[in-house]
Formats: C-alpha cells, structure tokens, sequence
C-alpha cells in the first residue's frame, strides 16, 4: 500500500512540473519575462508589469528612433555638450566627427553614454525633442507602462518600464536588420580623431557564452540593480527574455533560454514549390493553370501540442484572362483544428480569353 502510494505522490509531483512548465524556474530578478517571438507566447514571468528603472536598456529604445529617424552614413560633429557625459564612456572629444552608423555601435556595443546624447542631440535637435520623439514611438508600440526621460538609462524617477514591455520593444527592435547586425556584433573598430582607433567590446556576456545568442542590452545602475535584454535563436526558435534589478541576470537567463527552447519546436511547414495544383481555367487558350507556392512557410509551436493539417482554399474553376502571378488561392495550415498559418498560390502561366462568336439567336435575343 505504501509502494502504490508513493507511485501516486511521484506521478502527481510529475504531472505538476509538466503543467507549471517554466514556472518552476527561480530566477533572482525582481522583475522578469520570457517570450517566444513567433507565437508571442509568454514563456516566464515574474512581476511581469512591475515598474522599475530599466538603466542602459534604454538604448533599445535610443537606438531604434536613431535608426529610423535619420541614415547611418550622417557625420555627426561633436560638440561640447556631447561630452563628459556621467557613466560609460568612449570619451568624445569636441570637435572630432563620427558617422551615426560608428556612434550607434559605441551605444550598443560599449554602452556609452557620452554617444547616447551625439545621437540624440542630432537626431532630436536637442536632448528635450529626441525624448519626446523615444516617448512617441514607446505610445506607437502600445507600451503604456513606459517613460523615458533621457537617451541614456541614468536614474531619473520618471524613467521606467516593465519587463513585459522590454520585451515587446526588443521583439520589435530585433526585426529590425540595422539594430540586430550591430547587437550581435562582439568586437568593433571605429575612428579615435583623426590618426587614431577605438576597439568596441560587446558588454553582453551571452554572445560568449550561450549557443545561438543573438543580443540585446545590458544595463546597470546603483538603483536599478543589474538589467539584461537577451535574444537567442535555436533551430528556428527565437526567444527573447528581460530581467530588471537581477543580482544573477546571466543565470537568470540561461535558465528562461533553456526552459523556452526544450518547449518549442521551429515546424518547416512547406518549401517554395511543394504545393502544384492545377485549377481548371474557364473561356481560355488552355483548360487548366498550374499553380504554386513562391515561398516558403515555418511556424513555432508548443512541443507537445502539435497537430497539423493543411487544406486548399481556392476556386476549382477559374475565368481567363490568368496572368501569371495572379493570385489563386491559399493553402490553410491548422493545428489541432485553429488557423496558424498560410500560403499564397500564384498561377505560373498565363492563359488568354477566347471570345467566341454569338451565334444569330444570341445577337437577336441575346
């Protein structure tokens, strides 16, 4: 009787790991969130919607207004206000020019503050006009419970996000090929003056040391703790975790990154060309029109739910004039009966309107 029980005991704790999943994980972060980026499911989460200071991370933000406000070969003169700017540092000189592509690597890579307001100053025209420009696009993104008072991250009341947010502007910044080529770059060399050279040195440790770690942010202030942005890919699946005021934030993340990828499975749902169907084709030069897919299609699921079946969309018969690259119809992939996907159909060929004569009874009658 005891052995039996103990069987049910271990079944039980068993069958409560399965359901709680990720929530099992203890991570030392005060706040923190985990997200799988094609489904957008939430993978982790602990204070999810906590508002907390986000230090350097605010680069993200910085970074993203830069890049879609202005182009990379701008030359940017420094003046003095650019310069001695409290925390990191690539030490600016007044007077030296940089281009905006070599200043957004020093704000990504090395974190500087000092390239933060170079950036900020040109692009905004001033500090005061970047920030309302960094506050409009966090309103565009529907962050509601973000703020930002300067470029920087330094500590400032008013300056604030949550992790759940952070996580939503890093989805959207990691689509972005600019700002991904540059987070995922560890070294980079960019001019000191006129003769001389800075070597960059990512400051994010998970470049170094977790397979297929693609970026983001680091952060650090006294106040706001230990602050990390990380982004991975594995075998199609991209995740991308946030921890705010974490005295272990690159532990922290190993486990929601490790935890996110054993439940994710990147499925190759069709290659370009796998679907060739011929539709009957109506008042033309050739019965029928021979279709296709001219891309491909994947899709990230859950592993343990995975149940995928594909149906034709389209009409049996259709009227000529085709041309080729019209398109015909789709093919619906569903999981476990709910859309997940689909994929256009192009016809391949074109195919003329025959017009026929009407005979005498039609043009009296017609």
């Amino acid at each position: 009787m005891c052995r039996i029980f103990s069987y049910v005991i271990c079944i039980f704790f068993v069958s409560l790991f399965l359901c709680l999943g990720c929530s099992a994980i203890d991570v030392s972060a005060k706040s923190a969130y985990a997200m799988e980026l094609d489904s957008g499911d939430t993978i982790f989460e602990k204070n999810a919607n906590m508002q907390l200071g986000m230090a350097s991370t605010t680069k993200i933000m910085t970074a993203i207004v830069v890049i879609e406000n202005t182009k990379l070969d701008n030359v940017v003169e420094i003046t003095p206000e650019m310069v001695g700017v409290e925390g990191s540092s690539i030490y600016l000189q007044a007077g030296e020019k940089l281009t905006v592509e070599e200043l957004l690597y020093a704000l990504l890579l090395e974190s500087a503050n000092d390239a933060a307001v170079a950036l900020a100053c040109f692009v905004g025209g001033d500090l005061e006009g970047f920030v309302e420009m960094m506050n409009c696009k966090a309103k565009d993104l529907g962050l509601e419970s973000t703020h930002f008072t300067n470029p920087h991250g330094l500590d400032d009341e008013m300056h604030y996000t949550t992790a759940k947010e952070l996580a939503l502007l890093a989805k959207y910044a990691i689509s972005n090929p600019v700002f991904s080529e540059i987070v995922a770059t560890y070294k980079k060399v960019i001019p000191l003056g006129d003769d001389g050279s800075r070597m960059l040195i990512n400051h994010n440790k998970l470049l170094r040391q977790y397979e297929g770690a693609i970026g983001i942010k680091t952060g650090f202030t006294k106040k706001c703790g230990r602050c990390l942005v990380s982004c991975a890919e594995v075998d199609g699946v991209k995740i991308v975790a946030v921890t705010l005021n974490a005295p272990s934030d690159w532990d922290d993340h190993k486990k929601m990154l490790d935890s996110g990828f054993s439940m994710y499975e990147n499925i190759k749902l069709a290659d370009v060309g796998d679907y060739n169907i011929s539709l009957d084709a109506i008042n033309g030069n050739k019965s029928s029109v021979l279709c296709s897919n001219l891309e491909g299609l994947d899709v990230t699921l859950k592993r343990d739910d995975i149940n995928i079946s594909a149906c034709l969309e389209a009409n049996r018969m259709i009227s000529a004039p085709i041309k080729q690259g019209d398109l015909v119809g789709r093919i619906v992939f569903k999981n476990n009966g709910t859309e997940i996907a689909s994929l256009n159909l192009y016809a391949l060929e074109s195919i003329k309107e025959i017009k026929y004569k009407k005979s005498i009874f039609e043009r009296i009658f017609g």
